[in-house]
């Protein structure tokens, strides 16, 4: 078996920045690692240097599988200078630093692990486990949405995913609309503004409207709270002298469980086109990404085996927990069916992702290896042969 320490370094020392992507190198990694312990596994290409990867250990019943999934890809090293080196693990004061550590090259090496662990064990298992390593998930989910359309996770009723929650147990997830809006004006000459039309002056109406007038329709979760409104990027203008033709503004809204997205963008159109309607003003609007809010009932057994799995490892009541991210859920659960459950559970630390010196602590990446085990041999009723 591979050595959890070596195989996480690895990871992190393979640049998987997405974009591009460059998850097929990982995803040769963690098949090398699965074949060198007896276990096959696929890789789909789904582009230039880009793949998912599953594998599957048979079980003996006919209970739907329980799927390990987790992202290979990361997000850039960013513009802020990292103490540690990005892309070459660095291992200090039970530490291992690297981009990718906490989310979530270190929860992908912990289920690859569980998993290889569970295949030594003489046990019997009443379904299967896939290990589903996707791809994209910090762009557009393109793996998990590939997996869906091959149909490779049919069978799946339950999935732990390894995203960072800092050892806690994760049942609801927030949702993603990401929204871009374009105000187009018309040029003319800094000293004669009243001969053009401000792109930038129009879409300042635009966030005003979005912050006053836009009422999301929702009753707030109790583990999530409310949706949020984050106005992200905006670009405009090309030179202090001349009035701006065009501006570009990017908005990242957060959703909870029942908000219809749908619903959301309608009421954006409408303010649109009340402020169209008063000036001279034009818009166009693009979803850039579009991901339900997810949560799994504290009575599911998933759950239940999950909550009293980590009780009886860690010496210490755990309660269900909600978080602010999304997931690849986001497309499995819609995709594969209302009905499956998902755990998210992982060695990192949700407030570390996107941080410059990203790291995850090693005692919580090792704990993880035999939580993932653990729980999925009690889901699964293994029991020990002979």
């Amino acid at each position: 078996m591979c050595e959890p320490i070596e195989l996480l370094k690895e990871l992190v020392n393979t640049n998987s920045v997405n974009p591009p992507g460059n998850e097929e190198v990982v995803a040769e990694i963690i098949a090398k690692v699965l074949s060198a312990n007896g276990i096959a596994s696929t890789l789909r290409p789904l582009g230039p240097k880009r793949a998912y990867l599953v594998a599957r250990l048979k079980g003996m019943g006919n209970r739907r599988s329980l799927v390990f999934c987790g992202h290979m890809d990361t997000v850039p090293q960013g513009d802020m200078p990292w103490e540690h080196a990005a892309f070459d693990a660095t291992e200090m004061d039970g530490r291992i630093y690297g981009r990718g550590t906490s989310d979530m090259k270190g929860g992908l090496a912990a289920l690859t692990l569980a998993m290889i662990a569970i295949s030594k064990r003489d046990v019997s298992l009443q379904g299967d486990i896939v290990l589903a390593a996707t791809a994209g998930e910090e762009v557009d989910c393109l793996g998990a949405r590939a997996m869906i359309e091959d149909g490779v996770l049919n069978d799946a009723g339950a999935m732990i995913i390894g995203e960072p929650s800092n050892g806690e147990i994760f049942v609801a997830h927030k949702g993603a609309l990401w929204i871009e809006i374009v105000s187009y004006g018309k040029t003319a000459h800094g000293s004669m503004p009243e001969q053009g039309i401000n792109a930038i002056d129009n879409m300042y109406s635009v966030m005003s409207a979005l912050y006053t007038k836009l009422k999301f329709k929702c009753v707030e979760d109790d583990l999530l709270g409310g949706p949020t409104l984050n106005v992200a990027t905006i670009a405009g203008g090309v030179k202090t002298n001349v009035v701006p033709d065009r501006c570009r503004l990017e908005i990242d809204i957060r959703t909870v469980p029942g908000q219809d997205h749908g619903e959301i963008l309608s009421d954006i159109h409408g303010l649109l086109k009340e402020i169209e309607d008063s000036s001279q003003a034009k818009f166009e609007l693009k979803i850039l990404n579009s991901q339900v809010a997810v949560r799994t009932p504290r009575d599911d057994p998933l759950i239940q085996v999950g909550l009293s799995t980590a009780d009886d490892l860690f010496k210490r009541v755990h309660e269900p927990r909600g978080v602010r991210y999304f997931t690849d859920a986001s497309e499995f659960v819609p995709g594969l069916g209302n009905d499956l459950a998902v755990l998210i559970y992982g060695p990192g630390n949700e407030t570390m992702a996107h941080k410059p010196d990203e790291y995850v602590e090693v005692r919580k990446y090792v704990e993880s290896i035999k939580f993932y085990e653990e729980v999925a041999l009690r889901y699964l009723g293994g029991k020990e042969n002979g």
